[in-house]
Order: C-alpha cells, then structure tokens, then sequence
C-alpha cells in the first residue's frame, strides 16, 4: 500500500514544487507559451530568440522581482540577469522540445494536481484562488506555470532518466566492489596505481549540499558552512559514504554518490581541477563551488587504466567464499495509523484526530497498538498497524524521511502523504543483509543516481548547444512600466 513506482514518485515531487509557486506569483513570468502579438513585442521587449519562441525582457523582470523579495545579498546585477537569461532559455527550450514530442497535461489533470497542492496548504480552491489574486496575478497564470513545471519535469525525467542504461556486468561489479570491501574490513581495495604519465580513471566520491546560484546571500552562507563541516569530518577517520548518508538523513536535499572509476576527461572539470593532485584515500583540500551548491570530494581510488584484455581474476577463490547477501542497509520495523484522504474528512480534522492519538500514547494512556487496531484505515490495523522490516525506499518518500527522524520507540507527529495522514512509530531498527533479489535493486539504484547528475547536466549542454539562440537586448529592463 505505501510503496509505489518512479512515475507516482516524480508526480508527487512535482504536486510538492507547486507548492513553491504560490508565494512566487507576485513575480509570475506571462506564461512559457507567449503570444507572438507585436504590441508584446512592443511592450516587453525581446531579449533573446530560443528556436522558434523567444524569452522577453519582462520575464527576466520578474524572475529578478522573484529573488529580490527573497530577500538576501543578490550577485551584481549584470551576472544576475545572465543568469536568470539563460535559466529562461532552457526551460523554453525544454518546452518546446516537449511540445513536439507530443507531451501535455490535461485540463482534468491539471485540475486534479491543483487541488492536490489546495488541499496541502489546507486550502480550499476558492481560497486558493483567492490566496493568487492577493499576489497581483492571476489563477489563469498560476495554471499555467504550473502545467509548464509539470511539462518539463515528465520531459527530463523521459529524456534523462529514461535513456539511462544499467547493464548486469555493472550490476555485477558493484556488488563485487562491494564484497572486496566487505572482505577487507571496509575498506577499499585499491587497484594498482597509473604510473607517471600513463592514462589513469579516478573514482571520486561527493557529497553535494545544494544552493542555488540565485539565492540569497544567507542560504549561500549556510550551504557553504555546511559544506565546510563536512569536509573536515571527512578529512577524519570515517567511512566517507557513510557520513553522506548521516548528512542526507538530516537533510534530504544533501545528496551523496560514488561517481565510479572516470577518466579525467568523463569528470566534471570542476571537480578533475579539485581532485588533480590528490592521492587515493584522501579528501579535496576545499570544498567546490558550482553553480548548483557545494561539493565535498574524496578520492576513493586511482588506477591505471585498462585498455586492453581484462586482467585475470587473481581474487576469484577469495570472492566466491563472499555470499552475495553481503549488502547491509538499515530495515526500520515500524507502525502506524492512517486516516486516508476522503470526502468529509478534512485535513484540519485528521490531523487534529491524529494529534489526540499521539498525545494519549506519550502520556502512556493508550498503546498506539490498540490504537491502531481501532482507528486506522488500512490492512495493517489487524495486526495493530505493523507494517514489518522496510529498507530504504520501500516507502513513499514523506512516510519514509518522518520514520527515518524518529528514535526507537518516538511517535510522530501527523504526516501527509497521497494515501492520507499517518502516526508514526519505530519499533526497532537492524542492519541487514540483503536477499540475491533485493541486493541487485539496491545496486541498480546506486549505480543509477551515480550517473543521473552527469547525464543530466550533459543533457541540459547538449539542448543548449543544438538550439538556435541569438541574445538580443538581455541587459536593459522591459521598456513599458511594471
């Protein structure tokens, strides 16, 4: 019941992202798809030509409005609007490239998302609409950033993570890589080394801590100081992975990755300039800046690199005595009690009932087992609303970051997912081994979200590469006043 596919999981990311829209609509662009009318021509001016479209002076404007009611320290004005500019570009390039592919959000659909961000900001639609036009725009608009960030959210994610292949020899190797480490107390082992000027590949390790390259002075600050600490508890003796996995825990937007074994010229140039002189085992002298965030680097491992027959597995016999359940993950057994979504019950009131349950069991005058049994609305209720052992993504991601919180035996406060509101509690936790099945999922997830950000910024190149763009009048504002 709580688990469900990618597609379900990239919708309900982006139902989360309008979420963002609604204090951004004071600064609202005019809509990706603008009339070709000479009097906004006129009006807003042309600041570039994007294939058959263009981007307006009045939409760079308004993004800018957007960031300064932000508030925070802006760069310079100039590198701002470049900025802004050529995030304009891409996206309509992702528009229209998504248009001729056939891809669009029905109105019943749009509707549908709609209300689903309504009901999160327990809103009625009335309200909602009420709530936009205080922004100085209109719900006409809103619908229609909106159907645009769906768009190009189904677009990315076809063109990008759709085409990602994952062999079962890579499947094969990351489980072995795995084993050895396992096998030599977890540590790596390395690989002969390239000699002196000899081609080598470099694994290097990331953990990366977004900023935006728009934000605020203070968020920039705070991601860099973040960044900063964890680049000097790596620089101790701690497993580097482990400690991007602790960080993700208590900050989901961190991310952390072992890029694999790379030639210089397949890693990014930010982070081959970092890592350059840098012995296996040993962690970046500072941390990177890109336009995305901060990036925290370690290299694993450097090795010669291999052009011609692979070398003889000398360390077969030692690998065969590894049993291939050699994968540990956290399990979290846990319980819960779900009021789902339906007519009559609204958010408020589930959320309230939720509350009232949560209080009883902390001040130990109901067992949230019996609770459960009673209350909550799904199959588990009969056996008090235990939902067994659960790895990482077994569960819908906002059940699964509110259980990853708690300590043993801590309840929740009331969570929303699409199935409804949750109570929460963890019964236990264990490290275990991961079944033949299981640990071949595990290892295609990881090898997957290792090539998902190179691939993705190689992607956004290669759009901007094969558009035809000629930046017009980028620098002054829109001529007509706001």
């Amino acid at each position: 019941m709580m688990r469900r596919n990618r597609f379900n999981q990239a919708l309900a990311a982006t139902i989360l992202a309008g979420l963002a829209l609604l204090p951004q609509l004071a600064f609202a662009q005019d809509g990706a798809k603008i009339s070709a009318d000479s009097k906004i021509r006129n009006i807003d001016g042309v600041a570039a030509v994007v294939n058959t479209g263009y981007v307006t002076r009045k939409e760079i404007d308004d993004r800018i409005v957007a960031l300064q009611k932000q508030g925070g320290k802006l760069p310079d004005a100039a590198a701002l609007r470049k900025t802004v500019l050529e995030r304009l570009i891409l996206e309509k390039i992702q528009l229209q490239n998504a248009e001729q592919e056939g891809l669009a959000v029905s109105n019943k659909e749009l509707d549908k998302i709609i209300a689903d961000i309504a009901a999160k900001n327990k809103l009625t639609l009335a309200e909602l609409k009420v709530k936009i036009a205080a922004t100085g725009s209109t719900y006409e608009r809103y619908s229609q950033m909106l159907r645009d960030d769906v768009i190009i959210s189904r677009y990315r994610e076809r063109e990008v993570e759709g085409k990602i292949k994952i062999s079962d020899a890579e499947v094969d190797n990351f489980i072995s890589d795995r084993n050895r480490e396992l096998a030599g107390g977890g540590k790596p082992v390395r690989s002969s080394p390239a000699a002196k000027g000899e081609p080598e590949e470099i694994d290097v390790a990331q953990i990366f801590i977004p900023a935006d390259a728009n934000a605020g002075a203070g968020a920039q600050a705070e991601a860099k100081k973040k960044a900063e600490v964890l680049l000097r508890e790596a620089r101790g003796d701690v497993d580097f992975l482990q400690l991007g996995a602790m960080a993700a825990k208590d900050n989901p937007k961190i991310k952390f990755q072992d890029l694999g074994y790379r030639t210089p010229d397949r890693l990014p140039q930010l982070f081959y300039e970092a890592v350059r002189n840098t012995g296996s085992g040993q962690v970046a002298n500072a941390v990177v800046k890109s336009p995305a965030g901060y990036h925290v680097l370690k290299v694993l491992d450097r090795r010669a690199l291999v052009t011609g027959a692979p070398e003889p597995q000398q360390a077969a016999p030692q690998e065969s005595a590894i049993t291939p359940q050699n994968i540990m993950v956290t399990q979290t057994l846990s319980r819960h009690i779900l009021l789902r979504s339906r007519a009559g019950l609204t958010d408020q009131d589930a959320e309230r009932r939720l509350a009232g349950y949560r209080d009883q069991v902390r001040a130990k005058t109901a067992d949230f087992g019996d609770l459960a049994k009673k209350y909550s609305e799904d199959g588990s209720a009969a056996n008090g609303g235990n939902l067994g052992w659960m790895g990482p993504g077994d569960l819908v991601p906002e059940f699964d970051q509110a259980m990853n919180r708690l300590q043993i035996g801590e309840v929740s406060n009331p969570v929303k997912t699409e199935f409804g509101w949750h109570l929460i509690q963890v019964l236990e936790r264990r490290e275990a081994q991961l079944t033949l099945e299981k640990q071949r999922q595990f290892a295609r997830a990881a090898i997957r979200e290792r090539k998902f950000e190179q691939a993705y910024q190689d992607w956004l190149r290669e759009l901007r590469d094969t558009a035809t763009v000629k930046i017009i009048n980028a620098d002054d504002p829109a001529a007509s006043p706001r």
